[in-house]
């Protein structure tokens, strides 16, 4: 589990094809590998993976096809920058909200303009996707967790502060790329349980009326 608040960026060092997948490698801040381990949980623009071949300097990490389906990563090269976060620690402070690094899909950047010292930026996403998203409401695009300022049916608006265009990778982004977008998790599950409350009520009106 994540909150969305980025602790550093790192650097794409490698990637090799393995059968469809891929394992790629990262350059990251020492401080970041101190005290990880093989096994650790790390999001990586948003995307939960396991850490591989920890040293000093980075880690590797493999990417299912799944993964490649569903995010970003596949299209990323050696020297591109990406979005850290080492899993949250129970005594931590819940700066951002709930992240489980778990990806539902992609959001494209329609525009960016100056809003103050911050910038508003227009996203994109598919209405599967852009119904889970609210006025007020929190998501998390490559791993930042942000708040929504505007829904108008598919695209959304955020304001980005200075610092976070600074420390994350959202400072580069330029119309028509992509981002990796996780939408609420209570949204997710509110409209599972939806689903089955439909479901039983499909049921016992069957039941009722073949009793008729």
């Amino acid at each position: 589990m994540f909150t969305g608040i980025v602790a550093a960026t790192g650097k794409l060092l490698s990637r090799e094809s393995y059968d469809g997948d891929l394992r790629i490698r990262f350059e990251v801040p020492p401080e970041l590998m101190t005290g990880s381990k093989i096994g650790d949980s790390i999001s990586i623009s948003g995307v939960c993976l396991t850490m591989l071949e920890p040293d000093a300097t980075g880690f590797s990490a493999d990417l299912s096809v799944e993964t490649l389906d569903k995010t970003s990563l596949g299209n990323r090269r050696p020297g591109d920058s990406v979005n850290l976060e080492l899993a949250m620690r129970a005594s931590d402070r819940l700066g951002g909200h709930m992240v489980s690094g778990h990806v539902d899909g992609l959001a494209r950047l329609v525009s960016r303009t100056a809003d103050g010292r911050s910038e508003r930026f227009l996203f994109e996403a598919d209405y599967s996707l852009a119904r889970f998203i609210a006025s007020k409401g929190s998501v998390c695009l490559d791993g930042v967790s942000l708040t929504v300022n505007d829904v108008d049916d598919t695209r959304f608006s955020i304001c980005i502060i200075p610092h976070t265009l600074e420390v994350t990778t959202l400072g580069g982004l330029v119309a028509g790329e992509t981002v990796n977008l996780e939408v609420d998790l209570i949204a997710r599950y509110l409209d599972r349980l939806n689903q089955y409350g439909r479901a039983d009520e499909s049921s016992d009106l069957n039941a009722r009326q073949d009793n008729d």
